[in-house]
């Protein structure tokens, strides 16, 4: 029981969202707008169903009472898969949002969360928001007629990766398709939202969240590590051993050419998971050269 988990992608549709994630094998609907193709989650209202294998049909939250720390890992002290991994289709630009760091979800009945992006394409021009411009105060942020002239912007291509901590003010620039790994929550308050209409601003929760020392950051660099996950990017051009030795499962993405694991074929925008008792295995590139995100719990959380 214990091999590769493939599981179907959960679409969701958003104001902001497309239909390029077609091109990464999601089935969207013709003239939807979907923004976030769900590829590994374990939450209440969306439980990723596994598509492959003996335990095909089986939720992951099902899997998990059912192999727990064979599954997990001794890293892992969750009742629930910590991590959520999308894949994000930004047609339009993301509202101005932020995740609350641990201390004010507590406080406000929301969810911390810490995410990074790994970006899969750039339109020319494109851009990430993230974080304040020197000297902004939160005064000056909560009294200002343009929040537009207050917050940071970046140009970024395809391959830049992006870490946004609990507290960090940002939003997602229109012409990206991005992958997102992230702690297994869905709290967001939005404090702006560029004039759109009909969605539920939360500027009092926002203003509690935001990290005002958070000034300009900049790109970030693999690996990605934190105490929630570690994400490395592997670039290969011939078969690489690898091995679950118990201590974390392992999340592989493609993101270039094509991979193989066990017999299961990953291409760009496809994830497996590895359960932590799995042992060894080794990832075949499928022709070429191939690249893949992998994603593990770091330390015991």
């Amino acid at each position: 029981m214990l091999y590769p988990y493939r599981f179907a992608p959960i679409l969701a549709p958003r104001v902001w969202g497309g239909q390029t994630l077609a091109r990464y094998g999601k089935p969207v609907p013709t003239g939807e707008r979907i923004g976030e193709s769900w590829e590994i989650s374990d939450r209440p209202d969306a439980q990723s169903i596994v598509i492959n294998g003996p335990l095909k049909g089986q939720t992951l939250h099902q899997l998990i009472q059912r192999l727990g720390a064979q599954l997990l890992g001794t890293n892992c002290r969750h009742a629930r898969f910590p991590l959520l991994i999308k894949l994000l289709d930004a047609r339009e630009r993301l509202s101005l949002q932020v995740h609350p760091p641990p201390t004010v979800a507590a406080q406000l009945g929301g969810e911390p969360k810490t995410e990074m992006w790994y970006i899969l394409e750039a339109a020319p021009g494109a851009q990430l928001i993230a974080g304040l411009k020197h000297g902004v105060t939160p005064q000056q942020f909560e009294t200002a007629p343009r929040l537009a002239d207050l917050v940071h912007r970046f140009p970024v291509r395809s391959g830049d990766v992006f870490f946004v901590p609990s507290g960090r003010l940002h939003a997602i620039d229109a012409g990206l398709v991005i992958v997102e790994i992230q702690q297994n929550s869905d709290t967001t308050y939005r404090v702006h939202d560029w004039g759109r209409t009909g969605r539920a601003l939360h500027v009092k929760e926002s203003l509690a969240s935001i990290d005002f020392s958070d000034v300009e950051p900049s790109l970030t660099r693999f690996p990605v590590a934190c105490d929630f996950f570690r994400t490395d990017l592997l670039d290969i051009g011939v078969p690489r051993p690898d091995c679950c030795d118990g201590a974390s499962f392992h999340i592989v993405g493609c993101v270039g050419g094509a991979i193989e694991i066990s017999g299961e074929r990953l291409r760009p925008g496809e994830f497996a998971l590895l359960p932590a008792a799995m042992g060894d295995y080794t990832i075949v590139p499928g022709g070429g050269r191939a690249c893949f995100l992998k994603i593990v719990v770091p330390t015991i959380c």
